[in-house]
């Protein structure tokens, strides 16, 4: 029976190893279930463990007591504890188990030739290449490939995951960004075409994360279980992976062993940053965007009125002055706000003044857009398709997704959501294009912060890195 069912195209093998599932994750009939659980193909473990006082989610690895409560249960009529802080995977309880794979491993396509894009990369991005590639024959266990934004990350990517399916291994490129997994897929189904992909994060149509090459949320990683060869981390140090244990303890599970991971970052943190010098921490470094150009710069434009201005839903007085002065009207804009009400209020105020300015003919080439937002995937595809002019949003849009041509506009840039990792992301939206390599970036603010004014030393020292080149 193991044989039979691991050697079936799609089968059970393919479809449920590396995985940590609930029962009712798993869509079998509870007769197959119980014959394939007798025949040891899934072995259950307990989800959730306690030793004296203590519990242990062995999904996502929480043991704060805090993050635990207690529950009725339906079936057998005691009242169990569950754990909260993994509750959008579905609901975790002391009386139920969580099952893995135990039967044949299955056995991953060995690809000839599978990349088909026919961009070239520069010499950095290549170098960079490169050094993935010799992390993946050398058998590393990490690497660290820190390029500034608009630097190319993910076709540097490209020949490392080659080398891998070539190697018939299992792949996984994880994000803590939902838009940026919508992003990747259609780009890596491109440069991969003879290659099985799927997107994995709340909402995908994509749900039997059975590919050979899957790109998912960090998330999402709390259901596997020893999948991957190669696991790249994008931004590493973007919320909420760097605030939530469970992403990192669920990466690491994810991971065979052997395996090599990559992590991907324009902006390390602290504590990566101390790794880097101690040299814990194998990396190379790319301070180029791939067109050559340096960095926008950040402006800051001081706005005594900002905050008045704020609470009466009106844009700061000194970003009207200077919408009419822009160098290339003809950009779109992005507009960044500290809070999704601030993001809905503004909405209507701003559109009054862009039509006033004649910054557009019509009122609905505003809108506005945030984690909360139904609308928020087809926000931004109108906004990459040149249907929307003018977007306003928080901190959601920061990282990970591209637009030609555009300037960027933060209000209350002085606010502490906006943190120096965030500043810098957020004017590395702006000159990605080499057709439109100087975006504008203005930082709103009624006071300089630490982080505005590191955030814009950081980019000048990446340009002045760059230069050097």
């Amino acid at each position: 029976m193991e044989k039979e069912m691991t050697l079936q195209r799609g089968g059970p093998a393919q479809r449920y190893a590396g995985k940590l599932l609930l029962r009712n994750e798993i869509p079998l009939d509870e007769n197959t279930f119980q014959q394939m659980l007798s025949a040891k193909l899934f072995t259950p473990v307990p989800s959730i463990t306690r030793k004296k006082f203590r519990y242990h989610c062995r999904r996502c690895g929480n043991q704060e007591r805090k993050l635990f409560a207690d529950i009725p249960c339906q079936l057998c009529h005691k009242t169990h504890v569950y754990c909260r802080n993994c509750i959008e995977m579905g609901r975790v309880m002391e009386c139920k188990s969580l099952y893995y794979w135990s039967g044949n491993k299955p056995v991953w396509p060995v690809h000839e030739n599978p990349c088909t894009w026919e961009g070239e990369l520069t010499r950095l991005q290549q170098l960079a290449a490169e050094r993935m590639m010799e992390a993946l024959k050398g058998k590393e266990k990490e690497l660290l490939i820190w390029a500034v934004c608009g630097a190319g990350k993910t076709e540097m990517l490209y020949p490392g995951i080659t080398e891998a399916l070539k190697l018939g291994m299992r792949i996984c490129i994880a994000s803590p960004r939902a838009d940026v997994v919508r992003e990747l897929k259609p780009r890596l189904q491109h440069a991969f075409e003879s290659v099985s992909v799927e997107a994995l994060y709340g909402g995908s149509t994509d749900k039997e994360g059975t590919a050979q090459l899957i790109i998912a949320t960090t998330h999402q990683l709390l259901r596997y279980k020893e999948a991957f060869d190669l696991l790249i981390i994008d931004e590493i140090d973007a919320f909420p992976f760097h605030a939530d244990p469970s992403l990192p303890f669920a990466a690491r599970r994810a991971k065979k062993s052997p395996s090599t991971t990559i992590y991907l970052t324009a902006t390390p943190r602290k504590q990566q940053q101390i790794l880097l010098r101690r040299k814990k921490l194998p990396h190379i470094f790319v301070p180029v965007r791939y067109h050559g150009h340096p960095l926008p710069v950040p402006q800051m434009k001081m706005t005594f009125s900002l905050k008045k201005d704020l609470r009466k839903n009106m844009p700061p007085a000194a970003f009207i002055s200077w919408i009419g002065q822009r160098k290339n009207p003809g950009r779109q804009l992005l507009i960044f706000v500290p809070a999704i009400s601030m993001a809905e209020n503004l909405l209507h105020p701003i559109a009054d003044v862009l039509l006033q300015e004649k910054v557009i003919e019509d009122r609905k080439k505003v809108d506005a857009v945030h984690a909360a937002d139904p609308d928020r995937k087809d926000k931004v595809l109108k906004f990459r398709a040149k249907e929307l002019t003018v977007i306003i949003t928080t901190t959601i849009l920061e990282r990970g997704v591209t637009f030609p041509s555009v300037d960027v506009a933060i209000f209350d840039a002085g606010h502490e959501v906006f943190e120096e990792a965030a500043l810098v992301q957020i004017a590395g939206r702006a000159g990605r294009s080499a057709d439109d390599p100087t975006g504008e970036v203005i930082f709103f603010h009624d006071g300089k912060t630490e982080a505005m004014v590191k955030a814009i030393h950081a980019i000048k020292q990446m340009n002045k890195l760059g230069g050097r080149l």
